[in-house]
């Protein structure tokens, strides 16, 4: 997911985090921001994804600037790639020339949070950790513990047709799921006849998205209770947002419901659907797309909504972001320094230039002001103000690889089970999962 919002920064709207860091270590290798650390004659080691490089370098070097003005130790920043960072860094933790702060995608650092690869932090010591977007401190917290601070992210938003929207009447994106469901129905009747034609383009297999709407009625996927992991998806909170989803998908969608998200903005493009919820920066790619699909290099042409798109938050609705976060590794010896860059990095001095760059902060309570500074990011800045995080728990990536999710939503759109019978199913296959020792 994260490598997605990497390639396509340059073209929409990806978001942003703030925090702050410090000083201190105790014994247990926490790194802490109370202290003032004198860091004459030493360099820390910043291991940064090229995002950062190509989008906002500028932000990475005044962090760096005032860090050193701070504490007088110096920064060696080395941007990395996303085709082999996880390699290069399992090969390196396991040696001793370990880099003292690492960015990894959000989903990425559960896995290393828990073969304690990094540090505790004080979260109550990071500037804004009150309303951190829990689409990236979920990916953080481990039994009650901060592993590391969120930084940057995408948002999903809906996509619309603004000339489809004006034949069909309608002056303003939806600001109630209700007014999205009538927007919809206005779109669908507009296109009366054109059997091909669905009004919100929803593939069957998207389970980011179908996952937002359990969400949206006070659901959630699974709760740990006690030691154990409890699966939620057949609790009438869960199963009255699937269900909203499943209504919608099967009233306004014509996409594959054996299908994933992956290739929606391509087939959006063709001009077949009047909405999508996608990443912000689908909305280039339905706009533009490659003459030769196969090299990367083959020059962009127009599609049929070039120009013809807008987006805004899908109301209602929250988030699963994509992104990144930062932590200090268990095996730096400069603990207290590495926070102490962390703090200067996602500060709220970084933050402004951050938000000038098109990202967006990494707190809820910082959404409203980075939307009124920078317009082109608003509807992703509104959207990522709720969002969520699959569980945290070890195996949660066993449940992924196991399609638990995707084979659920595919069962009962094809009718071969009902919403209860499904989310009960798929409650007993997590239930396993996590719990597997």
């Amino acid at each position: 997911m994260k490598r997605k919002i990497a390639v396509a920064a340059a073209l929409a709207a990806t978001l942003l985090g703030t925090a702050a860091c410090g000083s201190n270590s105790d014994d247990k290798g926490t790194a802490s921001t109370g202290t003032k650390v004198d860091g004459t004659g030493k360099t820390i080691k910043v291991w940064l994804m090229v995002d950062a490089q190509t989008s906002w370098k500028n932000v990475v070097d005044d962090a760096t600037k005032r860090f050193t003005a701070a504490t007088g130790a110096q920064v060696n920043v080395e941007y990395q790639q996303w085709a082999n960072h996880l390699t290069k860094l399992d090969a390196t933790l396991a040696g001793s020339d370990v880099p003292d702060v690492v960015e990894l995608g959000n989903t990425e650092f559960s896995k290393y949070v828990f073969n304690g690869g990094f540090a505790e932090v004080n979260k109550s010591e990071f500037e804004n950790s009150d309303t951190w977007l829990s689409g990236l401190s979920g990916a953080c917290e481990l039994d009650g513990k901060t592993y590391c601070v969120p930084y940057y992210a995408g948002a999903r938003v809906l996509i619309y047709r603004t000339d489809l929207f004006k034949a069909a009447g309608i002056t303003a994106a939806p600001k109630t799921y209700d007014e999205f469901l009538a927007d919809a129905e206005k779109l669908q009747t507009g296109a009366k006849g054109n059997n091909k034609f669905g009004s919100f383009y929803m593939p069957g297999q998207y389970w980011y998205a179908a996952m937002s709407f359990v969400k949206s009625t006070g659901g959630d996927i699974a709760k740990k209770d006690g030691d154990k992991w409890v699966g939620q998806l057949s609790q009438p909170a869960s199963q009255q947002g699937l269900q909203r989803w499943v209504d919608a998908v099967k009233k306004y969608s014509k996409a594959d419901v054996t299908k994933n998200e992956n290739d929606q903005a391509g087939i959006f493009s063709q001009g077949q659907a009047g909405m999508f919820y996608g990443n912000a920066w689908e909305q280039g790619v339905a706009e533009e797309v490659r003459k030769d699909p196969n090299d990367p290099n083959s020059p962009l042409v127009p599609t049929k909504v070039k120009g013809k798109l807008a987006a805004a938050p899908l109301p209602e609705i929250p988030s699963f972001l994509g992104g990144s976060n930062l932590g200090v590794t268990q095996k730096s010896a400069n603990k207290e320094l590495a926070a102490q860059w962390i703090k200067a990095f996602t500060d709220s001095t970084s933050m402004a230039g951050l938000v000038k760059a098109n990202a967006l902060p990494n707190a809820s309570s910082l959404m409203d002001k980075a939307a009124a500074d920078n317009p082109t990011i608003a509807p992703a800045a509104l959207a990522a103000k709720q969002s969520w995080f699959p569980p945290n728990a070890e195996k949660w990536a066993d449940v992924e690889k196991g399609n638990v999710l995707q084979t659920m939503l595919t069962d009962v759109l094809t009718g071969k089970k009902s919403v209860a019978d499904a989310t009960k199913w798929a409650d007993d296959q997590i239930n396993t999962t996590l719990n597997e020792s």
